[in-house]
């Protein structure tokens, strides 16, 4: 029999699962937590220099974007920071498009502001990616409340494009990363 839970045991069982989670990393040794954190930390610097890099070769308007983008989906493995880059340029395009639809629809405005925060973050869980809706509201701000020259729809597209290349050097560093940790992780097998 197929039980459906309420929205409340749902909640319930996801909250203790991940108290346990936080559990088990607190019983870890200092010094595997403090490898674990540096390996990350590593990985957050070269894929956000990369992004930054590259920003700046491309001409961005803020290759900052880039690099911020890289270290927020930067994760220990590649399928997590898959996962957050999914959910980060779900809520970019969510958030640019917002924020695009309310300066041409009210001006650059606080209500209009407001209404797009709404609307993004409420789009993104009508579409199933509540995760994304929290960037969206984030891209949403930076959009209509950052300081910016030239057209708005060309700052909504180049800060989508800032966030598109700090996903993929996140993407790229983690996957070389974790081939070479698998490889120096690896237990040495026995010879003949």
């Amino acid at each position: 029999m197929n039980e459906h839970l309420s929205l409340r045991e749902n909640v319930r069982q996801l909250l203790g699962f991940q108290e346990g989670m936080a559990a088990i990393y607190r019983r870890l040794p200092w010094t595997h937590r403090a490898a674990q954190g540096l390996w990350l930390a590593l990985l957050a610097l070269v894929a956000a220099s990369s992004a930054y890099g590259l920003g700046l070769l491309l001409h961005t308007q803020q290759a900052f974007w880039a690099a911020l983008t890289s270290i927020a989906v930067t994760q220990q493995n590649y399928l997590d920071t898959r996962t957050s880059s999914r959910d980060q340029i779900i809520g970019a395009l969510v958030g640019g498009l917002a924020g695009l639809g309310a300066v041409l629809i009210a001006g650059e405005t606080y209500p209009a502001y407001a209404a797009a925060i709404v609307v993004a973050i409420t789009a993104c869980w009508l579409f199933g990616v509540g995760s994304a809706g929290r960037l969206s509201g984030s891209t949403t701000t930076i959009v209509m409340l950052v300081p910016h020259t030239g057209t708005f729809w060309i700052v909504a597209l180049t800060r989508i494009g800032e966030v598109a290349l700090g996903i993929a050097c996140a993407l790229l560093v983690v996957g070389i990363g974790e081939r070479v940790q698998a490889r120096w992780v690896r237990p040495v097998e026995p010879k003949d």
